[in-house]
């Protein structure tokens, strides 16, 4: 199981010579996708304008595990997240809305940023009580597989 957050269609200005999805347009769906969660925490766009405290991505793994092609559409979905004083970590997946398979994967580190100074902070209380309370009331649907960066969070500091 997983939790949905967004569907994306492949757009042909999007494929390469390969006749699929450019690399690019995955990660470019992912991160449309996270958008719906980073506004939800209240640190998505809203928050960068207003706030000027948002999240940057410092790491990444992306699995692209079979191909879609120009007007395909593709789900994406929630299969994970877990975070410490200063940073977040999740993973998230594209399935093939029609066909049902596992397109790609993408688990990200970010960090959360004071855009003002342009340096790392910690999440402000309330912010973390979202995150945690999200956690706490999806981690059953939570099912990861393998993690490459979950060790990035210093959860004793």
């Amino acid at each position: 199981m997983s939790i949905f957050l967004k569907t994306g269609r492949v757009r042909s200005e999007w494929t390469d010579y390969n006749g699929h999805m450019n690399l690019a347009y995955y990660i470019h769906l992912f991160d449309t996708a996270w958008e719906t969660m980073l506004q939800r925490f209240q640190m998505g766009e809203d928050s960068a304008k207003l706030e000027k405290k948002t999240t940057f991505a410092v790491e990444s793994h992306t699995t692209y595990d079979q191909e879609v092609r120009v007007g395909e559409e593709v789900d994406m979905n929630l299969i994970f997240i877990d975070f410490d004083k200063k940073r977040i970590v999740y993973k998230l997946e594209m399935i093939n809305k029609e066909k049902k398979y596992l397109a790609a994967t993408s688990e990200v580190l970010s960090v959360y940023v004071d855009l003002s100074i342009r340096k790392v902070v910690e999440f402000e209380k309330e912010k973390a009580s979202l995150i945690s309370e999200f956690i706490e009331n999806n981690k059953n649907e939570f099912k990861p597989g393998e993690l490459t960066l979950i060790s990035k969070l210093k959860k004793n500091t």
